[in-house]
């Protein structure tokens, strides 16, 4: 292979390590150089930590949303069954209200137990219920109002279902 020659000015502390380094090593300098340059200006292999930190916030960014829509999901659905009861839930006779409490603290204790058992599998009951609905009713998600262009259909799934990784693909549930 043929070389080429260069002419390179260094500072003089610098080559007073160089020349004591290239007596130590057998090829010379233009080996230590080649050797050198060839080190630096390779790509990177491994990832820098600046990469790593970036990947990083993009997990973190993607679980937060996934967080954010299970929380306005489960608000939502909280607030339309309190709605719900409070509507069609007439107020007890004085005398039937203790056993009323008694069935009430028994049939909590049997939601707690029941709400135990869903978070230490690994499927949440929401992600379930929402892969149900678009399954079944796949128009329930369908955008209201005339301005708006309906959504396809796989961009409804994404946003409510999670991805075989655990995440959503843009994760944000509608919250106006």
């Amino acid at each position: 292979m043929s070389k080429k020659r260069y002419t390179l000015y260094i500072s003089r502390p610098l080559a007073r390590r160089f020349d004591e380094v290239s007596l130590k090593s057998h090829g010379g300098k233009s080996a230590l150089v080649e050797e050198a340059l060839t080190v630096s200006l390779r790509p990177p292999e491994v990832p820098t930590a600046a990469d790593q930190m970036i990947g990083r916030l993009d997990d973190l960014a993607r679980a937060a949303k996934t967080v954010e829509r299970d929380v306005a999901i489960v608000t939502e659905s909280l607030a339309l069954f309190v709605r719900y009861f409070l509507t069609i839930t007439p107020p007890l006779p004085l005398d039937e209200q203790e056993p009323a409490r008694l069935l009430g603290h028994e049939r909590f204790q049997v939601f707690v137990a029941q709400v135990g058992k869903q978070l230490a599998g690994d499927q949440r009951l929401v992600s379930e219920v929402l892969e149900t609905i678009v399954v079944q009713k796949p128009d329930l998600f369908a955008v209201a109002g005339v301005d708006a262009p309906p959504k396809p259909r796989t961009a409804i799934i994404e946003q409510f279902v999670p991805r075989p990784n655990g995440r959503a693909e843009d994760g944000g549930a509608n919250h106006d």
